[in-house]
């Protein structure tokens, strides 16, 4: 028993004695460059890991008096290690400024796993677009800027990516497009809008390809476009932007509406502005854009106001609370089908649809940073949508998002982030939509490991999805046994290995699930004399993508950059496509031609099985070569898009089966006759764009090149007449001449765009951008004719 008692009074010795002899060591650690607090940052006392920083920046450890290596560490980083001397019962202060790591390629990106990676290590294909060239080429709309990233298309508003969607009408993504990490889609036809996007607040845009529901959810079978916004530093900037511009007389004389003295013309102004108030970070930008458009009595005008906050606690470290929010008012004229293909800047029946559209999206967040480093943060955003026309098309949509997230920066390189994701969504439309609601739960998990040279990423999602009494139904198939949960599991893999140091070797899998929008399964209405047609019984689609890559890192003088090659396969079951057909309700038995004839239009509806393989090569690259600073950024895409619904015995291979609906169009060989194939539709096999921009010293000049091959497939019958199979001598087009517009136009379309500036003082730049400097001719979607030559004034400053 005294023993017991000496051995316990000996450490009870021992321990007030280390108590005795410790002291606090604390800091704060910043961006040597941009002076910005750096949150996340790993400390290691003497080779053991003690704390990290919080999302202020400040760290603050009790050791052992003495003299003591301290590490600092972060991803994108330079690992920087201080001595410090730490004397008994007092503070020292060690502050740090940390450089950027020169890494082979110096991007870093943070869609991949939701945390700060270098581009060149993430384990699936990558885009990143920078806000230089959202600069330089006068952005006013992200959906023109999307354009020119590679393996990317935008086909009247809907994204694609290597040719993993069509066009549907307006309805339905298989693309999400998120900004700062939230989702930007509406909640009744479940699409991005383009111009609700502040494209004078954009630090980088990160484009994800391939199947991506493990992470992000529905809607993300096909890829992410994440768009990020800019945050401030310790300094205020203000920039301002105005641009003037013109259309320019088409080549064709029959497509100008217009005389000569009174172009149609082009006006925006944008200003953003950018500062911290102590603990507080705030951003508040503006927009406003006027567009008399290319094609008559296409208008549109907005005003839209951003802004951003984040404050950072004092008292409770590593806490920081803020809210952002976006409001846009834009109304105009929509144009959606030509007079004619000699007359395709006319809009057919001599009339558009007026609209006018109210959006507002507010998002409260909260995040916390553990003295461990580990990451709470919750998410959430309200979106209000609010549409208003001359058609009897109103409709109001709600969404109400919230995200749960957790992620942990374990020991030796292991980062494991999880969460939940909610979304509850609201449709009020009385003759459009009709009223539904819609619920979407996600359940995830991601694990990223760096093994010395490899990089292991595994991730899984338990997606729940409802629209109105239509719910999630996965079968599940153990031994004998069969059931139905309500809950669809879908799981992604990938590994990245270094295999010199600027080699890089990749392979990625990952399956999609996409549940029907409001819109495709509830639409009811007319478009130009055209009627869409609602389909209840709709089903999700699903899908998985898989592909091997490589990027090459090299550096000529101080230019550096990468080239990126990669094979993709992607595959679909129960893709779902809006199909021109006639729909007559099964309530008509045996219905005459002339009932049939009553009711054509379009529906969405599930084609059958899907697939696209394809090779895709991007170069990219940015520095100085003698005294020219330049930066490139282009890619081939080849893709061979097949429906695997397709059969050649069948009516020569125009349907599947007698019940199918499936539509093939043809297209056009060398000899310009008519050829059925198995090719999905609205997809171009081969795409190729570049940008380069060459700055030295005060002048700066640049060119853009986008090039599609010709769209070998799309309904057949937006070219024969919707009547031919009940009526053959009747001639009624949806588009005319459009059989022939795509007969003399079948060898694709190529766009250039220049531009020049010159900086006239410090911080001010005017220049002059020209799209489409050859006045090319050039189509989009089945009767969608892109603008003429356009010619822009602009002038920028930032103080």
């Amino acid at each position: 028993m005294a023993i017991r008692l000496l051995t316990l009074f000996y450490f009870m010795f021992q321990l007030a004695v280390l108590s005795a002899q410790q002291g606090t060591l604390h800091g704060i650690i910043t961006d040597d460059k941009t002076k910005e607090t750096l949150g996340g940052v790993s400390i290691y006392i003497d080779g053991k890991g003690a704390t990290s920083s919080g999302a202020d920046g400040s760290y603050e450890i009790k050791c052992l008096a003495g003299n003591h290596s301290v590490e600092f560490k972060l991803i994108g980083y330079s690992t920087t290690v201080r001595k410090a001397e730490i004397k008994e019962n007092e503070i020292t202060k060690l502050d740090v400024a940390l450089a950027i790591e020169a890494t082979e390629l110096g991007t870093m990106v943070i869609s991949a796993g939701k945390f700060e990676q270098k581009l060149e290590e993430v384990t699936v294909s990558m885009d990143v677009m920078k806000q230089s060239l959202i600069e330089n080429k006068n952005t006013v709309n992200m959906e023109d800027m999307m354009q020119q990233c590679p393996g990317v298309n935008i086909l009247d508003g809907q994204a694609n990516i290597r040719g993993g969607s069509g066009f549907s009408y307006g309805a339905g993504t298989r693309v999400l497009v998120l900004v700062d990490d939230l989702p930007l889609l509406t909640a009744d036809a479940g699409d991005v809008k383009w111009n609700f996007i502040p494209a004078e607040n954009i630090e980088q845009v990160e484009v994800i390809k391939g199947a991506s529901s493990a992470l992000f959810g529905s809607s993300a079978m096909n890829g992410v476009i994440n768009i990020r916004t800019t945050y401030p530093t310790d300094s205020a900037h203000t920039t301002f932007n105005m641009s003037k511009g013109f259309y320019c007389t088409p080549k064709r004389d029959s497509l100008q509406w217009w005389d000569n003295a009174s172009r149609p013309a082009i006006t925006n102004i944008s200003v953003m502005h950018t500062r911290q108030v102590n603990n507080l970070d705030l951003v508040l930008g503006g927009d406003a854009f006027y567009d008399d458009g290319y094609r008559k009595l296409e208008i549109e005008q907005r005003h839209r106001i951003n802004f951003g906050t984040r404050y950072r606690f004092q008292k409770v470290k590593g806490l920081s609370i803020g809210v952002n929010g976006n409001l846009m008012d834009c109304h105009g004229g929509y144009f959606t089908l030509w007079q004619n293909a000699d007359s395709a800047y006319y809009p057919q029946g001599g009339s558009v649809s007026d609209y006018r559209v109210l959006r507002r999206t507010i998002d409260p967040f909260i995040t916390y940073f553990t003295p461990k480093g580990h990451r709470h943060s919750l998410k959430t955003r309200y979106y209000l949508a609010t549409n208003e026309n001359n058609t009897n098309q109103e409709s109001i949509s709600k969404v109400w998002y919230g995200e749960y997230q957790y992620q942990m920066h374990l020991k030796k390189e292991l980062t494991i982030t999880s969460g939940i994701a909610g979304t509850t969504s609201q449709v009020v439309s009385a003759a459009m939509y009709g009223n539904h609601i819609s619920d979407n739960v996600g359940i995830f998990s991601q694990a990223d490991k760096k093994f010395n040279r490899l990089n292991v990423s595994l991730g899984v999602r338990g997606e729940y999805f409802k629209v109105d009494t239509a719910e999630t139904k996965t079968k599940i198939i153990l031994g004998k046994d069969t059931s139905i949960i309500p809950i669809h599991p879908v799981a992604r893999a990938g590994l990245n290995y270094r295999l010199t140091k600027y080699t890089h070797l990749r392979t990625s899998f990952g399956q999609g699930y996409r549940f029907p929008s409001v819109a495709e399964k509830f639409i009811s209405t007319k478009v130009s004399g055209l009627t869409l047609y609602p389909n209840p019984k709709l089903q999700p689609e699903t899908g998985w993508s898989a592909e091997i890559g490589a990027k090459q890192a090299f550096k000529i003088s101080n230019w550096r950059g990468y080239l990126d090659l990669a094979g993709f396969w992607q595959e679909y079951k129960n893709m779902m496509e809006f199909t021109f057909d006639y729909w007559v309700p099964d309530t008509i038995r045996n219905p005459t031609p002339f009932q049939k004839a009553g009711y054509f239009g379009a529906k969405s509806i599930n084609v059958g099985r899907a697939r696209i393989m394809g090779t895709e090569v991007v170069l990219a690259g940015e520095g100085k070569i003698g005294k020219v600073n330049l930066t490139v950024l282009g890619g081939y895409t080849y893709i061979k898009p097949l429906d695997l619904s397709y059969d050649s015995a069948v009516s020569g291979g125009t349907y599947n089966k007698p019940d199918s609906v499936i539509d093939y169009a043809h297209f056009f060989n060398k000899d310009k006759r008519y050829v059925y194939a198995n090719v999905l539709k609205y997809r171009y096999e081969h795409t190729a764009k570049i940008d380069v921009q060459a700055d030295y010293k005060k002048f700066s000049v640049g060119m853009s090149i986008r090039y599609n091959s010709f769209m070998k497939n799309i309904d057949r019958k937006f070219e024969n007449s919707m009547l031919e199979e009940l009526f053959p001598t009747w001639k009624l087009y949806i588009l005319p001449g459009l059989k022939e517009y795509r007969l003399e136009h079948n060898t694709g379309d190529i766009v250039f765009d220049a531009r020049f500036s010159y900086e006239m003082a410090k911080g001010v730049r005017i220049s002059v951008v020209v799209n489409n400097l050859l006045n090319r001719e050039c189509m989009g979607r089945p009767g969608d004719v892109q603008p003429p030559r356009t010619i822009a004034m602009v002038v920028r400053a930032r103080i």
